[in-house]
């Protein structure tokens, strides 16, 4: 039997199924610029996150920077953000998910701090 260290790097690849120009790739970084571009495309995005790719582009075309969309996008895409916005079929709901009742119906609220309530949807974590 044949042990990992004598085994060729041609012998590997044919074992693994995988070809040898991919063995030694290493992939581009990179630039500087592009670098600084997404600095300011996350600092935009926290301020505004409801911007898609269009709108990033006139905000950053404002600016310093003059770019076109494909960009922008190939840049939001490799930082993995994505607009916030509301998706299709938003308000369905799913059959599965057990529904709970309205606990307050039948109750008459005639005086102050007897029944409270919050909202923490908007709490940035």
């Amino acid at each position: 039997m044949e042990t990992p260290d004598s085994l060729s790097q041609r012998r590997q690849c044919e074992l693994l199924g995988e070809c040898r120009s991919g063995l030694c790739y290493e992939p581009a970084k990179e630039s500087e610029l592009n670098l600084g571009l997404m600095r300011r495309i996350d600092e935009l995005y926290t301020a505004y996150q409801f911007y898609g790719s269009r709108r990033m582009v006139v905000c950053l075309n404002r600016e310093e920077y003059k770019m076109n969309r494909k960009r922008v996008q190939r840049l939001i895409d490799l930082m993995g953000i994505e607009a916030i916005y509301p998706k299709p079929r938003l308000s369905k709901s799913d059959n599965e998910h057990e529904k709970y009742p309205y606990l307050l119906r039948s109750l008459i609220v005639n005086r102050p701090d007897q029944v409270w309530a919050t909202d923490i949807t908007y709490i940035r974590l």
